[in-house]
């Protein structure tokens, strides 16, 4: 793993941690921060990790864009730094690693984004979630758009147009997260959701989440179009044969991936 300026990042028993570094900052998100997730990511996805935890340093989970770096950039300039925060939350769907967003505090506008857009999520009690946009000057256009897809539209013009902090347990109701726990049993928690999330093939998981987020959001039909013909193929593939070998032959499945 490269070193990093902003980030921490640590693989150990088949899981990558990385962990937003900027806690004087509150872990806010400068071009630089997230050049340096970006990379810490496509490393991730190459490095063979059946799953990434993405966490922060410090009190604060995310605390959104870093407004110094905004307010020092004309159209082009911001334009280009919401490209690249884009481009980096659509690499976290598209890794073929699962990803857990471990929540431990505040996460707002682009932290919120954050966790949206990662796989699952699991949240201390005392976390909290916004979209602060809505009661100041810059409205959340683009963290708004993983978070609509994550509790639906009546929750997101509540957090969009209110700005109001969500607590962690309404956001478990809400499902922009998976769990809840106290603090000192998150990482526990984090864990022990990636364990499940990771059991079976690693090729065949991959290729399903990939498949999960293409037909999200399409109409039906498109939606069976897309599952059917990735199902067919993959039922030919060394795992699906493997699995239901052992399925047949009432046995414990070996994968080789």
């Amino acid at each position: 793993m490269a070193d990093y300026q902003h980030v921490l990042v640590t693989h150990a028993d088949d899981v990558v941690r990385i962990t937003m570094n900027r806690p004087a900052r509150r872990n806010s998100l400068s071009f630089e921060h997230l050049t340096e997730l970006l990379g810490a990511f496509h490393e991730a996805a190459a490095s063979g990790a059946a799953g990434i935890v993405l966490g922060g340093a410090g009190p604060v989970f995310s605390a959104g864009h870093d407004f110094g770096d905004v307010a020092a950039r004309d159209l082009d300039g911001v334009r280009e730094l919401l490209t690249l925060c884009t481009d980096l939350m659509r690499t976290i769907e598209s890794v073929p690693q699962v990803v857990v967003a471990r929540v431990h505090g505040l996460a707002t506008a682009a932290g919120c984004q954050l966790v949206a857009s990662c796989d699952l999520a699991v949240a201390a009690e005392g976390a909290g979630f916004a979209l602060p946009g809505g009661k100041a000057g810059w409205f959340c256009h683009t963290p708004a758009v993983p978070v609509a897809r994550a509790i639906g539209r009546k929750r997101l013009m509540e957090m969009a147009l209110t700005g109001d902090v969500v607590d962690a347990r309404t956001a478990e109701r809400w499902g922009l997260v998976n769990q809840v726990v106290p603090g000192e049993e998150l990482d526990p928690a984090v864990d022990a959701l990636l364990a499940r999330a990771t059991r079976g093939s690693r090729a065949s998981k991959a290729v399903g989440k990939q498949t999960l987020y293409a037909q999200l959001d399409r109409p039906e039909a498109d939606a069976y179009a897309i599952a059917v013909e990735v199902m067919a193929a993959a039922a030919q593939t060394p795992s699906a044969v493997e699995g239901r070998a052992a399925f047949l032959e009432k046995r414990a499945p070996v994968w080789t991936d």
